[in-house]
């Protein structure tokens, strides 16, 4: 009996367990998240009073794809932000854009919509521009990024902001007349428009982030990760997609015009644009626009010619673009038209570590040289104040010679932008920055004014999801980390002769060969051409000899330098003036046509000499024996010539190989620059200079007993 009730009461037991256990395993995470009360089309009720929406629909799944048990609850967005900071609620979701202020305070989930906002008016308003609601009422919802929007640019529209809880007093206010416009997301107003709403929007809408799924910060990890693995799955499906189409969400997607796009970019600014030790170009403007290319499906074809040369590479239409630190000012903004900033950047002074105590303010610099890079910021603040505090401004092409006069005392100071002085000193810089820094503007991405728009956009998209997702800080923080970490994750050493040389030599010999060749090329063709106009000027036929002279007197009275420059960005720019077609130049190809023309100039005058050398009885000779003009001249004259001026030409050749160096200029990596852009990196002017002067004494010698030897065969 007793054994019976035992077995009785075990069954009754292991069934009682059995059913906890199955409850337990069955039970399902509950989920509460809150969210907007009327934000169509993301969160509003159906005809059928039913809540739906993109946020709504897309929740439903997300729940679904990890088994959660989800609680929705619209309150609105203040009253779901509250909820959730209260512990109501566990996550919201209300097209809640990604801001580095909301970051502070919630932890989000991977973006999932872009957040565009624009001004809208009644259908009966013909407002296009922000400027037309000087002296107006405009409304916005309290929190917002529109309000927010609306705060930091009312000074410079002069409307008045009149704040609302919802979009609903805010559109009702906008049909009644109490305000002239609002400002919303784009889709909402868009989509209000579409429902037969009293709304016009008639501006262009601005790219402001990505709406993200939140929860407070440090908890429910577990959410975020299920948030964004059902996000990439529906993405992957396309069903993320159908969700869209079906509220009429679809974000319009900008496409490339272009198959590859080039980039103009400086080639010495850490940490925004430097080669590193593996000779691969990085940075923080480097990183970034490969991101967002990489975001927005477009191709990019990289040029680091350096600042000046970028700027001038836009304008002539050899680049599409540049990002290379530049900051955006009104001059710049009549000639290029700028992204939306994606860097705040400010001025600050630096000196020797020895100089750091004798400056504790401006007046303190009295007398004193000050050195900053020509066409920057910096050089405009340090002009500007120069006669308020006496002190003597120094231009300088590049961060190579400003750093190195810096560091040899020809100048006092220098100025730059500040996170560019920060990382010289974190790589062995013994500079200080004795004053407080200035602000001093933020950097923009350029094209020529007018011109390749979708890039533009395409850039502001990309950063604005770049920020959302938090990869843009992560791109900022790989360069710019606190002073007691290594910034370099290489062990290679380049602060000896030996170690650049070791680290560098196959850069430097690309260099030395793109000189050599430069350098053989351009003088091979200005020989011949040399040669024909030298013949042309002692030609009895005075048309020849005028257009001799023309060419001549021409080329050698404009310095190389500004020839270079005018026949790769100038030439084209008049192209495509004339034409209205972009006709970009080859670096190389401009190099050796400037080259070979300004060589052909000087060995003109060196074959007329050599001719004239030449008895006058040599000619009469020819000419008497019945021989025309012509063969005398290549058969008994010029082989003359040839022997006479030998010296001359050897001289000339010489000159032509250092004057390779110029042609940096306009971009082209020669030896010159590839040595600027090794001590961008090292900062070790002495060694690097030393190496290349090295080199080229090394090849003009090897070259010069090469041609004496030669001279002495023909002679």
């Amino acid at each position: 009996m007793k054994n019976k009730i035992f077995l009785a009461v075990m069954s009754v037991f292991m069934l009682l367990m059995g059913l906890v256990f199955s409850s337990s395993a069955n039970a399902q995470t509950v989920v509460k998240v809150s969210s907007d009360i009327s934000y169509a089309p993301f969160e509003f009720k159906d005809a059928n009073q039913k809540w739906a929406g993109v946020d709504v629909e897309l929740m439903h799944r997300v729940a679904e794809i990890n088994d959660w048990k989800l609680e929705m609850s619209f309150p609105g967005f203040d009253a779901a932000v509250n909820d959730l900071q209260a512990g109501k609620a566990d996550a919201v979701i209300a097209g809640m854009s990604i801001t580095d202020e909301r970051r502070k305070v919630f932890d989000f989930g991977d973006p999932y919509y872009p957040s565009s906002i624009v001004i809208a008016t009644t259908k009966g308003k013909t407002i296009s521009d922000a400027k037309q609601l000087s002296g107006k009422q405009v409304g916005a919802k309290n929190g917002t990024v529109s309000q927010r929007w609306l705060q930091d640019n009312q000074s410079k529209y002069g409307y008045k902001i009149s704040t609302y809880a919802d979009g609903v007093a805010m559109l009702a206010a906008l049909k009644t007349g109490n305000i002239e416009a609002v400002m919303d997301d784009y889709p909402v107003l868009s989509y209000a428009a579409k429902q037969g709403e009293d709304i016009a929007v008639n501006m262009k809408p601005v790219v402001v982030g990505y709406y993200g799924f939140a929860v407070m910060k440090g908890k429910h990890a577990d959410l975020i990760e299920g948030f964004n693995k059902a996000l990439a799955q529906l993405k992957k499906s396309g069903e993320y997609d159908k969700i869209l189409a079906k509220y009429g969400a679809t974000p319009s997607k900008v496409k490339p015009k272009k198959s590859q796009y080039v980039i103009a970019s400086d080639n010495s600014f850490a940490p925004f644009e430097f080669q590193d030790v593996d000779k691969k170009f990085t940075g923080i403007d480097v990183d970034l626009l490969n991101a967002i290319a990489k975001y927005e499906g477009f191709n990019l074809k990289w040029n680091h010619v350096g600042f000046q040369p970028a700027v001038d590479a836009v304008q002539a239409g050899q680049a599409d673009a540049m990002i290379a630190g530049m900051t955006i000012t009104d001059a710049r903004k009549e000639v290029f038209d700028f992204s939306n900033s994606y860097f705040s950047s400010n001025l600050t002074l630096a000196v020797n570590e020895a100089d750091k105590s004798s400056v504790k303010k401006w007046e303190d610099l009295k007398g004193k040289v000050l050195g900053a890079k020509t066409g920057t910021a910096s050089y405009d603040y340090l002009t500007a104040h120069a006669s308020e505090f006496g002190f003597i401004v120094k231009t300088f092409k590049d961060a190579t010679a400003l750093y190195a006069s810096l560091r040899e005392g020809s100048v006092f100071a220098i100025m730059d932008d500040e996170p560019v002085l920060k990382y010289a000193v974190r790589q062995g810089q013994k500079f200080a920055m004795p004053l407080p820094a200035i602000a001093n503007g933020e950097y923009g991405f350029a094209v020529k004014k007018g011109t390749n728009s979708e890039l533009i956009d395409m850039f502001n998209d990309g950063y604005s999801y770049l920020k959302s997702s938090g990869d843009y800080d992560k791109i900022v923080n790989k360069y710019l980390k606190t002073e007691d970490t290594d910034t370099s994750s290489s062990t290679i050493d380049e602060s000896s002769f030996t170690g650049i040389i070791k680290n560098n030599w196959k850069q430097l010999l690309q260099g030395l060969g793109v000189t050599i060749a430069l350098a053989l090329i351009s003088f091979v063709l200005a020989m011949i051409l040399g040669t024909i106009f030298g013949l042309f000027i002692v030609s009895p036929v005075k048309a020849l000899r005028v257009i001799a002279r023309i060419y001549i007197d021409f080329i050698r009275g404009i310095p190389l330098l500004v020839f270079t420059v005018f026949l790769f960005y100038g030439v084209p720019n008049l192209i495509q003036m004339l034409t209205g077609h972009q006709s970009p130049m080859n670096e190389f190809v401009a190099g050796v046509i400037a080259l070979t023309l300004n060589a052909a100039a000087y060995i003109a005058e060196i074959m007329r000499g050599g001719v004239q050398a030449v008895p006058v009885g040599q000619m009469e000779a020819s000419r008497s024996l019945g021989v025309p003009y012509v063969r005398t001249m290549l058969k008994v004259i010029l082989p003359q010539a040839l022997k006479i001026t030998t010296p001359s030409l050897i001289n000339q050749f010489i000159i032509s190989l250092k004057d390779t160096t110029l042609v940096s200029v306009i971009g082209l990596t020669e030896l010159l620059l590839t040595g600027q852009i090794i001590m961008a990196r090292n900062f070790q002017q002495f060694y690097v200079y030393a190496i290349i002067g090295l080199m080229y004494l090394i090849l003009i010698e090897a070259l010069t007993l090469i041609a004496r030897r030669i001279e002495r065969r023909i002679k």
